[in-house]
């Protein structure tokens, strides 16, 4: 069983978010994400489920047309094939567990890289 806690995941990078893999097997991957203030996850809609389970700081959560204004305790669960991105607010850090079932795939992702790439939260967008 893998352990482990916030303190001991904890890295950030200047550049983009940082996301620390605790566990993936072929049914869930389970991950920290630490985001500086501003960083984000771009908008994609891959064919997994996803819980967001916010330890510190705060943000939002994209669930399809929706953003949740998110805190440290909120739980945001985004069903599979619906839009669904983090951002961190502009003036503090975010720190957040995201579990995957199943973990997207890697073309799953192409718009995640999109979204970095391009410095935009929602590449799906105009």
């Amino acid at each position: 069983m893998p352990y482990t806690d916030f303190d001991t995941e904890r890295t950030y990078d200047d550049d983009r978010f940082t996301a620390r893999t605790v566990l993936e097997t072929d049914r869930m991957k389970v991950v920290c994400g630490y985001f500086e203030p501003g960083q984000f996850i771009p908008v994609h809609a891959p064919g997994s489920d996803v819980a967001i389970c916010v330890q510190s700081g705060s943000g939002s959560v994209r669930d399809g047309d929706d953003e949740h204004a998110v805190s440290p305790g909120d739980v945001v669960v985004v069903e599979a094939d619906v839009d669904r991105g983090v951002r961190a607010d502009d003036d503090e850090r975010l720190e957040a567990l995201l579990v995957t079932s199943p973990p997207p795939t890697d073309a799953e992702h192409d718009p995640v890289r999109e979204g970095l790439k391009r410095g935009v939260f929602d590449p799906t967008g105009p």
